[in-house]
């Protein structure tokens, strides 16, 4: 049989192929005379062939059928058939095939053979895809070779036991004496896999974390000097050519022994105090011009905010951090952003320093740092900065690409709802909002305004005029023009009287006024929402206005007969009124009365109000004496767990049958609450005073939680909600949680809704999300606003519900909140 072709000729033939059909034919030709060879136990080419084989394989062909002549020469006694055969185990075979085991007794025999080299094959095969049983089988040798004085043979064993722990976690113990002498080496090589086993056995196991952070006899046995020792050495030794990466010494060894060292010092002071010197002699020594020093900088600067450092030191971190924003390189000013938004909570003023700089990345052409950016920035608003960075972000709103305007703008409603300095302000930020993004808003933006005017009764002029003029000719922001309408129709007599004492008084007339209604119902840019709300104003000036009450009801009449039934339904029983009703007319089209948005564990509920939107008013009186069935009074307490628990505030007997509970067994539907009617009548429960009483006028809640820790309430399969809290400056019985939710898993989870519920003695009241869906790798975050007051002063519990889809299932879950700090409640 002649010689098969070397693997060289093989390569370069098959690169000679012009078509994919012209390459298929040369593999599957090769393919046939390797495995004649095969069948024929050709000895002398089998390493040549394997090779080959081998090749094919990395092009995607398949070579399964090559496995057992990897094993036959591995059982060579040549070095260059083991090495080969080596590879092609590593490639071919894994702990799925139980073919890999037959090779266990000649990695068992390579270990213990006599040349460093065999047994450096033997090593790194074990330590690519060794299963657990092969794991089990050659741990000891692995951990006879973690002694042996070869440092060649020391750092691929420690890599191999790295693979072991990771494949049979319980034969850690086995490699803790050989790790005692494993930092005293003074090969690289070693000290870097060395410090990789190290971190592995920390984080797979609590004791061997504390393990390694205990003992106070001797300073040489305790792991953090030692390594503190090593990055000293690192950072202070001169130029050496052998580890020498752009005028920095090993930066890869730097980088592995900072994370190790933040494992050891997270939660630990003793540890974290031993470290901190060294920490800062790196981030003050370290050279910034090239990408490897801002890598360990990035380094240290996570390890700073992750142990229980000193504040200096955290201050030093957040200012090498504000560098990086100044940084020419992309990447390198997106890491900062991100690492800037993870500790904003714990370091809000050293943050706030860099806002300038934050704000300027707003302007950035990459998308991603202009995501990132935006999400700081909100995070940064506070009571006194407010209207600065509302400022800019409305300009940004303004400039933006359209797939940011809806978490912008929905930013701007929950910092402007929480921060507004005045309603005057409030109201003129949100219009700014509508006037610019009205098409992305979410849908509860429009009955949020109404219910902000509705209140600010000092402020009706002045909102109906912005208002109409806002809306003279341009219609395109539906939302705007819905609230516009809807305030044209309740304070349409100010707007023709000039009664605005803000700005100087515009003169319209009630003829104007009715034109302008009248072309947002003709106009194709409105909606059929949009025309419900111009025709019910038209319907409500025929009380405001004297001149023009014909007119009015010529238009009304018209609509009887429109295409749009809800349209029509509206103009007939408006109709109604002119002709049957008209005694009765102006007692029904009377000013709203101020709107109330109580809240109890979940979002407001929304009922139709004059024929629109509106936030409903949850009626608060006592329940009536006489049967009512026990789980409408229990609600709370079967979801808290807890015989003194029950609902804070009642809600009114509705003509629900007994077996559809209360309010808040519909909210959390699924908890499939019982109970039984009882004859005793139903306890008056005392009122106690609206969560929002005496918070309407300014803002009112201190900008800095100085002195109250962020609490991480929920963390379970890739969802993490923390909770940072504020108290009221005017109110000390309010408490003010912001929680905000985030998602390291690889896909988005959508449809995420929050709910909470507290015992009888406190209120809550649950703001709108910023968003529905949480994004994937942690690259962004939902946040929502709790205020919860607590007049009696007592230990704050909560029971929280999360639902939300993930991975095409819907997910839901349980917790109970009980770790809330003093500061919160005290």
């Amino acid at each position: 049989m002649p010689a098969p072709i070397r693997l060289r000729e093989l390569i370069r033939t098959i690169r000679t192929a012009r078509t994919q059909a012209e390459e298929r034919e040369m593999i599957q030709k090769e393919c046939a005379a390797i495995r004649s060879s095969f069948r024929e136990e050709d000895n002398t080419y089998r390493c040549r062939n394997v090779a080959k084989l081998l090749y094919m394989h990395m092009l995607g062909y398949p070579a399964h059928f090559g496995q057992l002549e990897c094993l036959k020469l591995i059982a060579s006694q040549k070095f260059t058939d083991k090495r080969i055969g080596y590879l092609g185990a590593m490639l071919l075979l894994d702990e799925r095939q139980d073919v890999h085991l037959l090779m266990t007794n000649c990695i068992k025999n390579d270990l213990n053979h006599s040349t460093q080299y065999v047994q450096g094959l033997a090593l790194c095969t074990l330590g690519c895809m060794g299963s657990s049983e092969m794991c089990r089988d050659l741990a000891g040798e692995v951990e006879k070779l973690l002694k042996t004085s070869n440092s060649y043979l020391r750092k691929k064993a420690a890599l191999c036991a790295v693979h072991v722990i990771r494949k049979v976690p319980e034969l850690m113990e086995m490699f803790l004496p050989a790790t005692k002498n494993l930092l005293n080496e003074k090969n690289h090589g070693v000290l870097h896999t060395s410090v990789v086993l190290l971190t592995e056995m920390c984080e797979r196991s609590p004791d061997m974390l504390a393990h390694f952070r205990k003992v106070r006899q001797l300073s040489s046995s305790q792991l953090v000097p030692q390594l503190v020792r090593i990055l000293k050495n690192l950072i202070m030794s001169g130029y050496s050519p052998e580890h020498d990466v752009s005028g920095i010494s090993d930066p890869f060894l730097q980088v592995r022994i900072l994370r190790l060292l933040r494992i050891l010092g997270r939660n630990d002071d003793d540890s974290s105090e031993a470290m901190n010197d060294i920490l800062a002699q790196v981030a003050t020594n370290t050279e910034t011009s090239k990408n490897v020093g801002n890598a360990i900088l990035y380094e240290t600067v996570l390890t700073i905010m992750d142990i229980k450092s000193e504040s200096g030191l955290r201050v030093l971190a957040i200012n090498i951090l504000g560098r990086f924003l100044l940084n020419n390189d992309k990447n390198i000013r997106y890491v900062a952003l991100t690492s800037l938004l993870k500790t904003v909570q714990t370091d809000h003023n050293a943050v706030q320093r860099h806002r300038s700089t934050i704000v300027d990345c707003l302007k950035d052409l990459d998308v991603s740092i202009k995501r990132r950016a935006m999400e700081l920035s909100f995070a940064l608003v506070n009571g006194n900065n407010v209207r600065g960075m509302m400022k800019e972000l409305l300009y940004f709103l303004d400039s933006c690409e359209p797939e940011f305007k809806a978490d912008c703008a929905s930013g701007i409603f929950l910092a402007a709802e929480k921060y507004a300095p005045s309603k005057r302000w409030h109201i003129d930020t949100i219009m700014r909002v509508l006037t610019t993004a009205g098409s992305y808003v979410r849908d509860d933006a429009v009955p949020n305004l109404i219910q902000l005017i509705t209140n600010s009764v000092e402020m009706h002029a002045y909102t109906v005029q912005r208002l109409y003029k806002a809306i003279l000719g341009d219609y395109s922001q539906q939302p705007l023009v819905q609230v516009a309408s809807w305030c044209i129709g309740e304070y349409g007599d100010l707007l023709v009287s000039g009664q605005c004492e803000e700005e100087e008084p515009i003169q319209v007339t009630e003829d104007e006024v009715l034109d302008i209604l009248e072309s947002v119902l003709i106009s194709n840019m409105s909606a059929s929402v949009t025309r419900g709300y111009a025709l019910t104003a038209i319907m409500k000036l025929s009380t405001r206005f004297t001149c023009t009450v014909n007119r009015i009801k010529k238009v009304v009449s018209i609509y009887g007969s429109s295409i749009d039934v809800e349209l029509q339904q509206r103009a007939v029983e408006y109709n109604a009124l002119f002709k049957k009703y008209d005694h009765m007319r102006p007692a029904l089209l009377e000013r709203m009365p101020v709107m109330e948005k109580v809240t109890t564990n979940g979002p407001a509920e929304i009922v139709q109000t004059n024929g629109e939107t509106e936030t409903a008013v949850l009626e608060t009186k006592p329940p009536p004496s006489g049967l009512q069935p026990a789980n409408q009074a229990n609600d709370l307490l079967d979801l808290l767990g807890g015989s003194d628990i029950t609902p804070v505030i009642p809600t009114a007997p509705t003509s629900k049958p007994a077996s559809a509970g209360g309010e808040l067994l519909d909210l959390l539907g699924d908890l499939n609450l019982t109970g039984s009617p009882v004859s005793a009548p139903a306890p008056q429960i005392a009122q106690p005073p609206f969560l929002l009483d005496g918070l309407t006028s300014q803002p009112l809640f201190n900008d800095i939680a100085a002195g109250i820790p962020s609490i991480t309430a929920y963390n379970k399969n890739g969802l993490k909600i923390d909770f940072t809290f504020e108290r009221s400056n005017t109110n000390p019985s309010v408490t003010v949680i912001t929680i905000q939710a985030s998602n390291s898993t690889e896909l988005d989870m959508t449809d995420f809704v929050f709910q909470a519920a507290v015992p009888k003695t406190f209120q809550l009241q649950l703001l709108s999300p910023s968003s529905s869906v949480i994004p994937a790798f942690n690259s962004g975050t939902i946040t929502q606003v709790i205020k919860v007051l607590n007049p009696q002063k007592q230990q704050l519990r909560m029971r929280i519900k999360l639902t939300y889809n993930h991975k095409g299932s819907a997910m839901q879950d349980l917790a109970e909140v009980n770790n809330f700090p003093p500061q919160s409640w005290q």
